[in-house]
């Protein structure tokens, strides 16, 4: 998910960086400074081995710590209140640590409360909605790994009935189907999505009946913006194909595991860190979006069964996203018929976050 947008259906979008359509207190005019060299700790909101959003972000510490030569402690299953979440924070700055490093929407109330408390403690968040002087919210463009994703699915499904295993229709999930659908007609122009929604970011029981059901339906691909890999699991039992989301999903389902979302945190939280430590930081007012230029969520592709000429057009347009390619570039339109973006236009962050249309071919269910 994008961790933890239940709320988020009032600005329909979280994993799940939604700062700049909330609107953040504006960063401070000089950069950030500690006292002292650096010394980080992090606050998960799972536990770091359930392997999806925990685990992604406990592998991006374990590299972390290696690249910069230093141990940063890992507290998890904190959940999302601010009785939970206070004290492991405050127990960590009270041992002396000065960037605390959260990873839930559902902590940022909470981390902007602390920020404010402790002014010379440096604040990350991974999916939350606040910045200040010292907090700096963060998260990825996850609608271009799952447009690369759907272009794999599209070439390998028979027929184009895609199908796909969601949590809640909030706009950092709508994003990801739309983009799946927009991917697979590149390699299946007649392709359809149908979406299903669990209403729960982590719930194997859901997303297995959710992902039995489109197989009932002739479905033989299953996406996923889910916390499990179980709709990989219930693709490679039922014979027929998956895509991940947070980590690549081979790892559970070999044979039917066609491309994942993978999330390298790292590739953000190093030269943050690098920066805090240096003098320079300067957190943005509307939070970090990383695209997989920036180091943002990438992809994991391709599985065996995704032809080579489709893995190498999936790696061209991985390089032209990276180029400046636009997923959501005009003409486009809903599956109604109205216009969402006119032609020579590029569909704004703001109107991304609170998307709540889905574009033609997909079917969504509840």
């Amino acid at each position: 998910m994008l961790r933890r947008l239940v709320p988020l259906c009032l600005v329909a979008g979280l994993g799940s960086g939604l700062t700049g359509v909330l609107g953040a207190d504006p960063a401070g005019a000089a950069p950030f400074k500690l006292d002292g060299p650096p010394k980080v700790a992090m606050v998960l909101f799972g536990p770091k081995n359930d392997g999806g959003w925990g685990q992604a972000f406990e592998e991006g510490r374990v590299r972390t710590e290696k690249a910069l030569g230093i141990q940063i402690p890992v507290v998890d299953n904190i959940k999302e209140s601010s009785s939970a979440i206070r004290p492991a924070v405050e127990l960590f700055i009270k041992r002396g640590y000065n960037v605390i490093i959260g990873t839930a929407f559902g902590y940022s109330d909470t981390f902007k409360e602390l920020a404010q408390k402790y002014p010379k403690v440096a604040f990350l968040n991974g999916s939350g909605t606040t910045n200040g002087a010292n907090l700096e919210s963060f998260y990825g463009r996850t609608y271009e790994p799952h447009y690369l994703c759907g272009m794999a699915a599209g070439a390998v499904s028979k027929e184009g009935k895609l199908g796909f295993v969601a949590a809640n229709p909030f706009g950092v999930v709508n994003w990801t189907v739309n983009a799946y659908e927009l991917g697979a007609k590149q390699t299946k122009p007649q392709a359809t999505t149908t979406v299903v929604f669990t209403g729960a970011w982590n719930d194997p029981v859901k997303e297995r009946a959710a992902a039995e059901a489109l197989v009932g339906q002739g479905i033989d691909v299953i996406g996923q913006h889910v916390d499990t890999p179980t709709p990989q699991i219930v693709a490679q039992e039922k014979g027929i194909h998956g895509t991940g989301h947070h980590r690549d999903m081979s790892e559970f389902a070999p044979k039917a595991t066609l491309c994942s979302l993978v999330w390298f945190w790292d590739r953000y939280l190093i030269p943050t860190i690098q920066k805090i430590g240096a003098g320079t930081w300067e957190p943005s007012p509307y939070g970090a979006f990383l695209s997989i230029k920036d180091g943002g969520p990438d992809i994991a592709c391709c599985g065996p069964a995704v032809p080579k000429a489709v893995a190498d057009q999936i790696q061209t347009e991985r390089q032209a996203i990276i180029d400046g390619k636009k997923v959501y570039a005009g003409p486009l339109t809903d599956r109604d018929g109205k216009e969402r973006v006119p032609a020579g236009g590029v569909l704004s962050d703001a109107d991304l976050w609170k998307m709540d249309w889905f574009v033609p071919g997909v079917i969504s269910q509840k």
